[in-house]
């Protein structure tokens, strides 16, 4: 098998994977994945609201799901791990889910949507996006979209700091796509840059300074008389030791 292929197989089966848990785990708040492969085996760190919920009594829940994967989707030594989201409100994947359970319950879009848009940006995000499609207040398609802050929709910035979530909500009328996007607050753009005096500088990097001292700053740095010898000071640029 060519190498393209072998990647695109590989990804095709990581998307199927997490199809299969978002699926077995939609009780216990499905919130992101991460496969790795290591000498030992396949190790999957499984991000949920509430993770007691996966692992079940005396584990045997974590049990199950570990030999499903196995068997379904050929990994080899699964090593399964759950951990909790931190700060659900900035997890991307379940804001989508929560919103898309509102939209079920009956909420009207707009409502859903500005709650979740002011949940996130309370709960410390620098920017959130959300797009809310479908037959929405009729028989015909639309897309309605909710922003507030700061987002970026290409290049490195998104893929490094951007969060992306989507659900599915299921009406009477129709289905509703519901995608959400989060920027962290700790996101550090590139035209971003803090201008510190020289002071500063030279004690965060002392050797680059040093280096490019002029002859006036060395002699300050290091006066010479005739007690010094070459040991105690370096020698000047330009002159021989």
């Amino acid at each position: 098998m060519a190498a393209e292929r072998k990647f695109i197989a590989e990804n095709v089966r990581r998307v199927l994977l997490k199809e299969f848990l978002m699926k077995e785990v939609s009780r216990a708040g499905f919130g992101g994945l991460d496969v790795q492969r290591t000498p030992m085996g396949t190790r999957i760190v499984l991000s949920t609201e509430r993770p007691g919920l996966v692992i079940g009594r005396r584990g045997q829940t974590i049990k199950n799901l570990t030999q499903a994967i196995e068997e379904k989707f050929g990994y080899e030594n699964v090593q399964l791990e759950v951990e909790e989201v931190p700060d659900i409100s900035l997890n991307a994947q379940i804001m989508a889910e929560k919103l898309a359970f509102s939209l079920e319950r009956g909420w009207h879009f707009r409502r859903a949507g500005h709650s979740t848009l002011r949940r996130v940006m309370d709960a410390g995000a620098r920017g959130c996006y959300i797009i809310v499609a479908g037959k929405l207040s009729g028989q015909r398609h639309r897309t309605e979209k909710f922003k507030e802050g700061s987002i970026k929709y290409c290049g490195e910035p998104k893929l490094l700091y951007v969060d992306h979530g989507y659900a599915v909500a299921k009406l009477k009328m129709g289905t509703i796509g519901v995608t959400v996007e989060i920027m962290q607050s700790d996101a550090k753009l590139p035209a971003e840059a803090t201008i510190v005096d020289r002071d500063t500088a030279t004690q965060r990097l002392p050797d680059l300074f040093n280096a490019t001292a002029t002859p006036a700053e060395e002699a300050q740095r290091c006066p010479r008389s005739k007690s010094q010898t070459s040991a105690t000071c370096p020698p000047r640029r330009g002159t021989r030791s």
